[in-house]
Parts: C-alpha cells; structure tokens; sequence
C-alpha cells in the first residue's frame, strides 16, 4: 500500500513484481458467498455505509477483489495470508483454494485473534494453514506455554508486532515447531531489527525494504 491503494489489483501485482514471495489481505463473505478482499469490509458513506455481508459481489465498487479474481490475475506461486474478519467466510476460502490448485491450500494463512476460534478451524481444513495473531502482552499463559499450546492444536504460525519479537522468543516458538511471524514493519529500522530475530515471515508495505533487510542477512 505504500504505492498502490490497498488489497486491490495493481496492489497485488505490484508486490509480486518487486519480489514480495507473499500477499496479504482481509477476508469478508458477501451476501452471496463470495470471498471479498477488503481492509474495512465497509462499503459506502455515512449515512448509507454498509457491511459487505449484506452486499451481493456485483454491488460492490469495483477496485474490490474476491479471492478467485485473485487467484486468476495473479497465480498461485505466492504465500496468502488472509486476516479472516468474517469467520462465515472460513468454508468458502477454503472451497476456493482447493479449486485452485493441490498446493494452494498449503500456502494458504488463515490469521485470527480468537485462539478458540481458530482452533475450530482444524477441523473443516486439515490442509491449510492457521495462524493465532496475538500480542505477548495479551498471553496470559505466558510465550513459552503459547508455543505449546499452538502445538498441540494444530496452529502453524503466531504472529506478533515486530516490537514484541526477540530472539528467545523466536526460539521458543521454533522449538514448539510453530512458524514466527512479524506484522507492521515498514521502517527500515523496524525491519532490520525483525529480521535479526529469526522469523519466518515478515509483513509491510515496503517491499524493496524488506527484501534490503533479508538481503543484508546473508
């Protein structure tokens, strides 16, 4: 979003063009079951601003992409990760992306902040990917009982703002077999001192800024 307006078409292609290995965007169910890709999930202006689940596909403004529209345009040879807002939608990306392709749903991230929630999930999509999007100062359980428990119930990956990462907790959550990611890093600063930790996945609107931060690694 830092040179194109957000979750929409020349955003995507853009970041794939500059190298970005992965996209990520926000995920609402229309009233007719689509799967639209949208940060606000809000369509229209006060007084007449409406939630997209009460809008069919065919009303909505045009710069929104559903996840098929996205998969057609651009391909499957990239990560997804999708911030799930409306949990009515899990079923349908999950249809969407087997429809895609064998390998979809393995590089498919469905991210949610409800650990309950998300860990109903594994059951309905043994093949995709869950993410528990948290903060360390929300873990009443504490890192290193996180980990375990993400473990445990099948979550993948956590993902944390990049100033609660460290190295240890890097560590901890690898030990657990649990992926780390890290979300709003767009500084330079910010990105330098992310990648430093370990983690596996790195979210921002710069691209030509992370790759130079990955890149000054090796």
């Amino acid at each position: 979003m830092a040179q194109a307006r957000e979750n929409t078409r020349e955003a995507f292609e853009l970041a794939l063009r500059q190298g970005a290995t992965g996209l990520e965007s926000d995920a609402w169910l229309t009233a007719d079951g689509q799967v639209a890709l949208d940060h606000d999930g809000i369509v229209g202006r006060r007084p007449r601003r409406r939630p997209m689940a009460e809008i069919a596909r065919t009303d909505l403004p045009g710069h929104v992409m559903t996840l098929d529209e996205l998969y057609a345009v651009c391909g499957t040879g990239f990560e997804l990760s999708l911030d799930v807002k409306d949990p009515a939608a899990v079923p349908r990306i999950v249809e969407i992306a087997r429809a895609a392709g064998p390998d979809v749903p393995r590089r498919l991230w469905l991210c949610h902040p409800e650990l309950e929630l998300l860990a109903s999930w594994r059951s309905l999509a043994l093949d995709v990917r869950l993410v528990d999007s948290t903060r360390v100062s929300r873990m009443s359980d504490g890192v290193r009982q996180r980990a375990a428990t993400l473990a445990a119930r099948g979550i993948d990956a956590v993902n944390l703002h990049w100033l609660d990462w460290t190295e240890l907790y890097v560590g901890l959550f690898h030990d657990a077999g649990v992926y780390a990611f890290g979300w709003d890093a767009h500084s330079r600063s910010a990105l330098t001192r992310l990648v430093a930790t370990g983690v596996d996945a790195v979210y921002g609107n710069h691209v030509e800024r992370m790759l130079a931060a990955i890149a000054a690694l090796r």
